[in-house]
């Protein structure tokens, strides 16, 4: 990770971490940059956030300074972002967005032609940009300035994309969507219903403050609560951009990361279409998982954690399928990123054609209780590498043997250590997991 981009781009309070500055410069390099032998053309899409809008203006104006065009996909996902980037031919896309953060967070994402996220080494030369270490950037003059364009247009093609990856109708689906106030608010619900699916939807009124709040991915158990009330067949939660996506069961049970790969995963081999056999998961992954996709015959491999990691060991194996806990589920052969809604419709194919309930699909794997805190810390790497701390880790360790792990990580979007424990109960995972927190605040590491 760099000074200012982690795992997921440039990422912080608005205009206090992340500020109008940083996204004009940020706008001045990409648009240089990527202008250099041609008038360069970049799209932008946005959650809504409050200072998402801000932000849009202050890269546009640094992108049209520098002699870029802009396209503005307006509120959109940032799955789609990584769709228009790749198949409308541009330099490059942004996503503003802090995906699943608090509404007065939010980041810049940047998606380069082929709809991966940025190299390393570009986001090297922009920090050096911002931090002035770089060296002067010419400003566009005359007929060279760039200039905005309402690109509208690319969003509803991505809407069209996915409505015709479907193969089956959803007619008499009764679907419950939980929007979170973001991104999906403005696709998921014409998708559902353009594919015949009773349609009920929640959290689909952003009003700038309130994206993610209480609601979505992060706050699974508003949509179990709906799904019950409204006796539902299925629900899927959405974060804030839209390229996490969980499922709640006709019985309101959530169906998380793992669940998902397990249910893909499983059907995509039993028809031959699991590349290698193998899905591509991360260190926070539950044992459960584990268990089951060796009883199936599934093989898979552990990376980082970050969908970035999980799609790097994709593209290197050429693997078809990959995600995280958190609901980050990759199909290669759709898409270079986690998305939401996709993952979605997928979800329900495979419901359809094995003409089982999602419950009925998920009963094959048994979850080991996982419990995650995310502790505050003043320094990441201080709080990780205190010596207390590291003592209080291995001696969980220890006493969890071979039925369970701790695992112990510096969050790459927030000022956040996360301590996990997977055990046996739910009682050992409480009592590791605050035995290691308890050394931090003894340390005085946290910050309240």
């Amino acid at each position: 990770m760099g000074k200012y981009f982690g795992t997921d781009g440039f990422r912080g309070e608005a205009n206090v971490v992340l500020t109008v500055e940083h996204a004009f410069k940020v706008g001045r390099f990409l648009g240089w940059y990527y202008g250099q032998d041609h008038k360069a053309q970049i799209v932008i899409g946005k959650d809504t956030r409050r200072s998402s809008y801000m932000f849009e203006d202050a890269l546009s104006a640094g992108l049209t300074a520098s002699g870029a065009d802009v396209y503005l996909l307006h509120v959109t996902t940032t799955p789609s972002v990584s769709y228009v980037v790749r198949t409308e031919d541009f330099d490059c896309g942004i996503m503003i967005s802090a995906s699943h953060n608090i509404f007065y967070d939010n980041g810049i994402k940047v998606i380069n032609g082929k709809g991966h996220k940025l190299e390393a080494e570009v986001e090297e030369k922009i920090e050096a940009y911002i931090d002035g270490k770089f060296g002067e950037i010419p400003y566009a003059t005359r007929e060279h300035i760039g200039r905005t364009v309402d690109f509208a247009a690319g969003r509803n093609r991505y809407i069209g994309h996915l409505i015709a990856m479907a193969t089956r109708s959803f007619k008499d689906k009764r679907v419950g969507l939980d929007c979170s106030n973001g991104s999906a608010s403005s696709i998921a619900k014409s998708v559902f219903d353009a594919l015949g699916a009773k349609t009920y939807v929640i959290n689909s009124e952003p009003d700038g403050t309130n994206i993610n709040r209480n609601c979505g991915s992060t706050h699974i158990e508003v949509l179990q609560q709906f799904v019950k009330e409204k006796n539902l067949d299925v629900g899927f939660a959405y974060d804030g951009d839209a390229d996490r996506c969980l499922a709640v069961d006709e019985n309101g049970k959530i169906v998380d990361g793992d669940l998902i790969l397990y249910v893909c995963g499983k059907y995509l081999k039993d028809h031959g279409r699991l590349n290698n056999d193998t899905i591509v998961t991360t260190i926070m992954s539950n044992l459960g998982l584990y268990k089951a996709c060796d009883k199936a015959g599934i093989r898979y491999e552990k990376t980082a954690v970050g969908d970035k990691y999980v799609y790097e060991n994709m593209v290197q194996n050429n693997y078809s399928l990959g995600g995280e806990q958190s609901g980050h589920i990759i199909f290669s052969k759709y898409a270079t990123t986690g998305d939401g809604i996709l993952t979605s419709l997928l979800m329900m194919e495979v419901m359809l054609e094995e003409k089982k309930s999602l419950g009925t699909l998920t009963d094959e794997v048994k979850i080991y209780p996982q419990l995650l805190k995310n502790v505050r810390v003043s320094d990441k790497k201080t709080a990780r590498e205190n010596e207390e701390v590291v003592k209080a880790v291995d001696a969980v360790a220890e006493a969890l043997g071979d039925e369970g792990r701790i695992l112990v990580r510096e969050s790459g979007t927030e000022p956040v250590i996360r301590v996990m424990v997977e055990a046996a109960t739910d009682e050992l995972c409480e009592k590791y997991v605050n035995q290691v927190v308890e050394v931090m605040a003894n340390q005085n590491l946290i910050v309240e």
